[in-house]
């Protein structure tokens, strides 16, 4: 129901060429078991999209732009059509005339770590957690070679399609698959992105160990979750929800998931930012309707979840997978 050929042929001069036939085996395989009503609406939203020309695209801002205006009806088809995709959860996009307010203030959080990044310039890139792929546009402004998000919602999927519609980009993806599902042990990609994953991981230390599979030797990984104020001994199990989520597990402190990263075998692990969540970063929009971050938090406490936990404190960190030599040198024996 959805090409996927096109990115599978990307990987075949690129060091994942040894995924292309199990990726491609892994999806027809999940098209032929495919019971989700929701897929085909969603893909009648692109049915409607209008052809426009003389389209011009900026991915550092992740908009689009025509020389010549829409008319009335293009811009009511092209409104339609993404409002038919809402709620839109990570942006903000630009398609033409029309502004997508999503809910979470992506380019916010990008700001905060695009500085600490190595050069992206033709990195391949996996992307957990991609959501809609905002990010992995913004990588793509930034000269990566190839992005492969990984979202299990169709909704995501399709809204990145809608994108890519204009731009027409075959290296840069959505994929409809979790982390758990990737091929094991892939030890290629230059750079992992995992953010806001981890703490809905039953075993975050398994989630780390397979991050740590997908790069290649001396890869890097980023890693963004919630975390709690306290020392590298310390971490929150919520004991029921967590700012109304069912799915919160662990929220380490940094220093502990610092540790962790290093007890799974990363090095130079840094911290390089801790930020809480605001509700100017988070919040209900025309394109999210619905409760956001403001609802989550108790009112009389605002530096408390609803439930009286710790308000959402987000950090940021970066480490290395080690190559062969380092690894060699960490368990050479005296």
């Amino acid at each position: 129901m959805i090409d996927y050929r096109p990115f599978i042929d990307c990987l075949g001069d690129t060091a994942l060429s040894h995924w292309q036939a199990p990726l491609a085996e892994q999806l027809a395989q999940l098209f032929a078991q495919l019971n989700d009503g929701n897929l085909p609406r969603f893909l009648k939203q692109l049915d409607v999209l209008p052809n426009l020309s003389d389209v011009k695209i900026d991915l550092d801002t992740v908009a689009l732009s025509s020389g010549k205006p829409l008319s009335s009806e293009q811009k009511n088809q092209l409104e339609n059509a993404l409002r038919g995709l809402i709620p839109w959860r990570k942006g903000p996009f630009r398609f033409f005339d029309i502004n997508i307010d999503a809910e979470w203030r992506c380019d916010w959080k990008w700001t905060r770590v695009a500085p600490h990044l190595s050069d992206l310039k033709n990195r391949t890139i996996l992307d957990v957690g991609s959501g809609n792929g905002y990010y992995g546009w913004r990588m793509k402004a930034a000269g990566a070679r190839l992005v492969a998000g990984i979202d299990p919602s169709w909704l995501s999927v399709v809204q990145h399609l809608a994108f890519n519609h204009y731009v027409g980009d075959t290296s840069h993806v959505v994929l409809p698959l979790t982390l758990e599902q990737l091929t094991p042990e892939i030890n290629a990609f230059d750079t992992v992105f995992s953010m806001g994953v981890l703490y809905h991981r039953r075993s975050p230390l398994d989630h780390l160990n397979e991050l740590r599979g997908a790069l290649r030797p001396g890869g890097e990984l980023v890693l963004e979750t919630l975390v709690i104020e306290g020392g590298e001994r310390e971490a929150l199990v919520p004991p029921g929800r967590y700012a109304r989520m069912n799915n919160v597990w662990f929220l380490p402190s940094p220093q502990a998931l610092a540790l962790w990263l290093e007890k799974v075998g990363f090095i130079d692990v840094r911290i390089v930012d801790v930020t809480y969540t605001s509700t100017e970063e988070q919040r209900n929009t025309d394109w999210k309707p619905g409760q956001s971050l403001t609802d989550y938090l108790d009112p009389d406490h605002p530096n408390k979840t609803i439930e009286g936990l710790p308000a959402p404190l987000r950090a940021t960190l970066i480490a290395r997978k080690p190559d062969d030599q380092q690894r060699l040198r960490r368990y050479q024996l005296d």
